[in-house]
């Protein structure tokens, strides 16, 4: 931990990174993985401790930084103007709100949607930071129902990996935190989200094939009109899963110019043609104001996913199910 503390140290000299906190106004407590928006269709996030790093090498041609969380007002600040702390007020609307769930009591039965994964790399989504994968669950009857647990389809090597090394079992090591958020159904689109608590999870190497989250501490209620719950990517963290500053993009040299190409983040999302509707819906944080679409060729027509006939992301729920009094 300290060889990787050092080595961050010195590469944010050499880049001349500055370091920035992000924190509530109102209490001074660190906005936790608050949005830095870049304004050119990029970005990265703040870590745990509310902290980026912001470089004009690193990152050329960017005069003002756009930083955003739930639950805060938006705040423009021009890069030149960059201090070591920056404040978000509270939108109005959200410090009055408390959302409150009562947990549900009584006899309760577990019903499993399961989860749709596979090994076929070319059948998989490649995390990046500007995309956000949401799924739709309706609500097909009256009975209360409460999330416990997530099945998270994922595949932790890319292609090849064995044919490049003399183990066939070796697996190369990454640590990837994403985060996860549930939203209302708003006419058939993810709403406003039901929890403001920060619920994040890491996969790995060793990460099993289908990884289970458990969320029953969260007491996420299925509204009648259905939920979206979401995975978010926030990018690589070090061994003791802190998030690392890391670029969030490369940039290539072409015949046209420079042409950035976003990072893509391990493990690798596996999509499936084996649910009949389409419920899987997509933004780009950093793109079209982080408007969500369905993923479909009419919206997307350049996925070699959707032309495969890949709609889904194959997530499962474990939900409790309770007796109608």
């Amino acid at each position: 931990m300290k060889y990787i503390s050092f080595l961050i140290f010195i590469v944010s000299i050499q880049l001349g990174f500055s370091q920035t906190f992000v924190k509530d106004s109102l209490n001074n407590q660190p906005v936790s993985f608050a949005t830095i928006d870049f304004g050119n269709g990029y970005g990265t996030f703040a870590d745990e401790e509310g902290k980026f790093y912001y470089s004009e090498k690193l990152y050329k041609g960017i005069d003002t930084l756009i930083i955003s969380a739930l639950g805060y007002k938006k705040k423009k600040i021009a890069t030149n103007k960059l201090t070591d702390t920056i404040k978000l007020p509270h939108e109005a609307s959200i410090l009055e709100e408390v959302i409150v769930t009562a947990k549900p009591k009584g006899k309760f039965k577990i019903m499993t949607i399961k989860p749709n994964g596979h090994e076929d790399y070319f059948k998989c989504w490649l995390p990046t930071i500007e995309s956000e994968i949401a799924v739709y669950f309706p609500n097909n009857s009256p009975n209360t129902k409460r999330i416990s647990k997530l099945l998270l389809p994922i595949k932790t090597e890319a292609k090849n990996w064995d044919k490049r090394h003399k183990d066939k079992h070796e697996k190369r090591p990454f640590s990837t935190l994403f985060r996860v958020h549930f939203y209302e159904n708003n006419k058939g689109l993810p709403g406003d989200v039901l929890t403001y608590e920060k619920i994040l999870f890491i996969a790995n190497q060793n990460t099993d094939p289908i990884f289970e989250l458990d969320v029953t501490k969260s007491n996420i209620m299925i509204p009648k009109d259905g939920i979206f719950v979401s995975i978010q990517v926030l990018g690589y963290t070090d061994k003791d899963g802190k998030l690392l500053p890391n670029k969030k993009y490369k940039e290539v040299e072409t015949k046209r110019g420079i042409v950035r190409v976003s990072t893509t983040f391990r493990p690798l999302l596996p999509f499936t043609d084996k649910i009949a509707s389409k419920q899987t819906f997509v933004k780009r944080i950093f793109h079209n104001n982080g408007k969500w679409v369905l993923f479909d060729l009419k919206n997307i027509n350049n996925s070699n996913l959707l032309k495969a006939g890949l709609n889904n992301y194959g997530m499962g729920l474990e939900v409790e199910v309770y007796k109608e009094k």
